[in-house]
């Protein structure tokens, strides 16, 4: 039988080497990265025309994570908007799009037109194949993104909230030093491992994540995603998902 040490052990060991395949952004060191010319490269906060906060995440090859909040709450992530746009000429689209709704909306395909006007603004809307009607966001860019990812200032213990597709639970998570991960379901004892690492252009963070044990809602998973800490608020913001793009979670949680 295995017990919750030995299944973090075993996570730990699987992490490394998603973070090594999968996570090739990452780095053990790095600096905030310029912005190029005519890119929507950055991170992005702003609002939903239905009153949800959003921060949105594009990485420099075009890939891109768009968090949004339950509306009128900020501080608890209800889904994200995940895919890989192009950047020219002020617009941003993306036609592999795939939305995240933990607030019982499930998995649903999408589209995503922005415009952008770099190192400023990105507004656009998400569009959906069904009658879910489009997401429309305004944001400004944070000029966060510019400076370096310290994982000095991410290490320590963290309260918060993990979603899963139809299942919210609040965890707690401990970030060593060295980037290491651990959490555990508050309810279910479902255990949460792996690894965040600082990537070489802007203020983000590779992860790769194992959940599983105890009474985990969604079984056992190995994810990969982004990370993002807020230091005027000492507030973690992950996300992540499967290697197939059928299952996603996130974590969002403040230390003292």
């Amino acid at each position: 039988m295995k017990t919750p040490t030995t299944f973090l052990i075993n996570t730990f060991a699987l992490s490394w080497a998603l973070a090594l395949t999968a996570c090739g952004g990452g780095g053990s060191g790095g600096g905030g990265g310029a912005v190029p010319v005519a890119s929507a490269q950055g991170l992005w906060s702003g609002n939903t025309s239905t009153s949800r906060s959003v921060t949105g995440i594009v990485l420099d090859d075009g890939t891109y994570w768009l968090l949004y909040s339950v509306p009128n709450v900020s501080a608890l992530t209800a889904g994200f908007v995940q895919g890989a746009g192009t950047s020219l000429n002020g617009s941003f689209t993306s036609a592999n799009a795939i939305d995240f709704n933990f607030s019982g909306q499930g998995v649903s395909k999408a589209t995503v037109s922005a415009s952008y006007i770099t190192k400023q603004s990105l507004n656009g809307s998400v569009s959906y194949p069904s009658a879910n009607a489009p997401l429309t966001f305004t944001s400004s860019y944070n000029p966060a993104y510019d400076q370096a990812p310290n994982l000095a200032a991410v290490a320590g213990n963290y309260l918060g909230v993990a979603s899963v597709a139809n299942s919210n639970e609040a965890v707690t998570f401990i970030v060593s030093a060295q980037g290491v991960l651990a959490g555990t379901g508050t309810t279910t004892g479902c255990q949460y491992g792996g690894l965040v690492a600082p990537r070489t252009k802007g203020n983000l963070y590779d992860v790769a994540l194992v959940i599983g044990g105890g009474g985990c809602a969604s079984g056992t998973n190995s994810l990969t995603g982004i990370g993002y800490f807020d230091a005027g608020s000492k507030r973690l913001n992950l996300a992540a998902l499967n290697p197939s793009r059928t299952f996603g979670m996130s974590f969002t949680g403040i230390k003292p």
